[in-house]
């Protein structure tokens, strides 16, 4: 079998009396698009949260590239080469484009300039960010050194998955992308992770967004009650029947 490039078994997330993870299991393999659906209260932004170091699972085990590995922060998670856009977006909206594209990442100046001042090159910043904003598609941000309190949520999303699409060296994770986006900025993102999977890097994508599903996923976790349900092919199911997997309608068919 193909060692998966992400793996999760029996997670378990608690908060309080309210079981988030009931034993969550999910399996990402090379050069994928798996989707993961559910309805509300699923379980799904928890499970995208503990793969990413923003939650401690309080039971279970994650692997990358077969090696358990155990994230305390985002930070470690982004160390290890996983990027996440997360439904409730990560940016700085007093900064520009470029410092929100980088933030933490910044580039310094070459020489003296960068190593002992300590200066940033915001013009490599700023060009660069363009070039991404180009490749994603979205025309409707014209200028890298504007702020990100000026943009709309829209256009902050584009910023955000961007940056995901720029920094993803393992595994990039996307919760709802498309949610705040314009028919042409979906359509955007769409290609954009469709290209991501093509030059070999896996997509965790969150949606409930069922064609944007059907159209570019290799496999589909089912999420319910807090665990997966079943892992089916989009190209052998309909998406009423997934639905009705996702809801408790229906029993998923037998692998």
């Amino acid at each position: 079998m193909t060692t998966p490039i992400l793996q999760a078994t029996g997670l378990v997330k608690r908060y309080g009396r309210v079981t988030a993870l009931a034993g969550s299991d999910l399996e990402l393999l090379p050069g994928e698009i798996l989707a993961v659906i559910g309805d509300n209260g699923a379980g799904k932004s928890s499970l995208i949260k503990a793969l990413s170091g923003a939650v401690v699972p309080d039971e279970g085990e994650v692997f990358l590239d077969g090696s358990p590995v155990s994230f305390s922060t985002p930070l470690d998670a982004r160390k290890a080469g996983i990027e996440t856009v997360h439904q409730s977006l990560a940016v700085s909206p007093s900064l520009d484009i470029a410092a929100n594209l980088f933030l933490g990442r910044e580039l310094r100046r070459k020489g003296v300039l960068g190593s002992v001042f300590r200066m940033l090159d915001r013009t490599g910043m700023r060009d660069e960010a363009r070039r991404q904003l180009d490749a994603l598609g979205i025309m409707t941000i014209q200028n890298p050194g504007q702020a990100v309190e000026t943009l709309s949520g829209g256009q902050r999303q584009a910023v955000a998955v961007a940056r995901a699409a720029a920094f993803g060296s393992r595994v990039v994770i996307m919760d709802e992308p498309t949610a705040a986006l314009g028919v042409r900025e979906s359509r955007a993102v769409l290609d954009l992770i469709l290209q991501v999977r093509d030059r070999g890097l896996p997509v965790i994508l969150i949606s409930h967004n069922m064609p944007h599903v059907f159209e570019v996923a290799d496999r589909i976790h089912i999420q319910r009650l807090g665990r997966r349900k079943a892992v089916v092919d989009p190209k052998s199911i309909s998406m009423s029947d997934a639905v009705a997997i996702m809801t408790g309608a229906m029993e998923p068919p037998e692998a």
